[in-house]
């Protein structure tokens, strides 16, 4: 390889890159057993990370696609566990069904709940998300403990989500909350391992937009 040789880019629209993207992926990615509702969402999980063997990771409740697209469709609420997450989810495909995306965690009764039950922010606030977001979708990349505890609602019938996309990323707590997750018989969208974040979560969630923009 010539190192000397000068780079020399060239100037391709947004919508023809991402298009080459996803060739590449299905090429690179090879025979899976995902089924074909849930391969776009693989696909942008991959797009947004490069990560095969994240993509390859996903596991999905038989219910969760659908769950998500007719949340959606029915504008419910999507609660993100933190800022990150809600800033990069696409807000017109959301709102265009009458949806929002809202996110608890620096709401002042939050913090003052945690520090009065010496707790984090993320527990209490899925405490209070349960209350504003019935039937809705709640995406979770960053807080295994906001994980946990929506997990724990649900087992005691205090929680109702619509789909919960949980897939947040970190070394304490992520994968098992992960694996709690799955055990759930709710709509689902999870993978396994210590991988994950904040924009693997935008990602399922955009994807889900689309397919749901695209059944108007």
């Amino acid at each position: 390889m010539d190192f000397h040789t000068e780079f020399k880019p060239t100037t391709v629209q947004p919508q023809e890159i991402e298009k080459n993207s996803f060739e590449i992926i299905t090429e690179e990615l090879g025979p899976h057993s995902f089924t074909e509702e849930q391969y776009p969402i693989v696909q942008r999980v991959i797009h947004a990370s490069a990560d095969f063997e994240l993509g390859r990771s996903l596991l999905f409740h038989p219910d969760a696609v659908q769950a998500g697209i007719k949340a959606i469709r029915e504008g419910r609420q999507i609660v993100a566990d933190v800022q990150m997450v809600q800033v990069g989810i696409s807000k017109p495909r959301i709102e265009k069904f009458g949806g929002s995306v809202q996110v608890y965690i620096s709401d002042l009764d939050v913090v003052e709940e945690a520090k009065r039950l010496n707790t984090t922010r993320a527990i209490i606030s899925m405490r209070k998300a349960i209350k504003e977001a019935d039937g809705g979708i709640f995406a979770i990349g960053n807080a295994p403990t906001a994980l946990l505890e929506l997990i724990r609602l649900i087992k005691e019938g205090e929680a109702k989500p619509g789909l919960v996309i949980g897939m947040p990323v970190g070394f304490v707590s992520a994968a098992e909350s992960k694996e709690e997750l799955a055990k759930l018989d709710i709509p689902f969208i999870t993978n396994v391992g210590r991988k994950g974040g904040s924009t693997i979560v935008v990602s399922a969630v955009n994807a889900l937009s689309i397919l749901a923009e695209k059944q108007g």
